[in-house]
């Protein structure tokens, strides 16, 4: 069984959906966890939801230096940082046409710069033997209208994930990509039937990924199990983009 116990873990936009249920799932395997998220009211119910110490910490993944608060401030409570999740993302559809200076900043700032400035203040915190994983998309690989800048910054953080595993590997730190299909969020509750029927209809197994599902993909990249797995990304799609 993969293992994080003692371990000191991070993830960056912890506060809902997937990234709680990865949050959520490294706290009952044992890692002390800090998540973050920019609503204090969602934080601060995600860490008393998860107990077990966890801390909740109000950050804008989009701002470098709200990011280097937060991991000052868990290497202040426990001098190190094993586990990195960098999770915070955004999705809004928009095509060429009506394409906006503010929603391609938008798309890009949360979802790539976030990603490169999370990291670049984690690395200090970081040893050999610890483990990155940056939450990506089967997006990274498709053409679907309406969300190309969406898809575009999901396939920056595929490539940045090869580069990143490359450069750190000498320090003994691994960086992977869970990529996740399709998924039963709370934000996929409210769309309306019609659409979760197309959404399913390309997916061999007839149904969306369940948050914990993507979240036990994440634990095994992050645990030990997957000691010489780096640079590799992980489809949590139900054969979507497999098959």
């Amino acid at each position: 069984m993969a293992t994080v116990e003692n371990k000191i873990a991070l993830v960056v936009g912890g506060a809902k959906g997937i990234g709680l249920a990865i949050a959520e799932r490294l706290s009952r395997e044992g890692a002390t966890v800090f998540l973050t998220g920019r609503r204090a009211e969602e934080v601060e119910s995600a860490a008393l939801q998860m107990g077990g110490g966890a801390r909740g910490l109000v950050a804008d993944a989009s701002v470098p230096e709200e990011l280097t608060r937060v991991v000052a401030t868990v290497t202040e409570a426990h001098g190190r940082l094993d586990l990195l999740v960098l999770n915070a993302g955004l999705s809004e559809p928009a095509v060429l046409a009506d394409q906006s200076v503010e929603h391609f900043d938008r798309h890009f700032g949360v979802n790539v710069r976030g990603m490169v400035f999370g990291l670049q203040a984690a690395l200090p915190a970081m040893d050999h033997g610890a483990s990155v994983v940056l939450m990506g998309s089967i997006a990274d690989a498709a053409g679907i209208p309406a969300y190309g800048t969406y898809a575009a910054t999901k396939a920056a953080v595929r490539s940045y994930a090869r580069t990143w595993a490359a450069e750190l590997a000498p320090r003994g730190i691994r960086v992977n990509v869970v990529a996740p299909g399709p998924t039963d969020t709370d934000m996929m509750a409210s769309v309306s039937e019609d659409v979760r029927a197309t959404l399913i209809a390309p997916i061999p197994m007839g149904r969306m990924a369940r948050p914990d599902e993507v979240a036990s993909a994440t634990l095994f990249l992050l645990s030990d199990d997957a000691s010489f797995i780096t640079g590799a990304e992980l489809c949590v799609d139900g054969g979507m983009r497999q098959v």
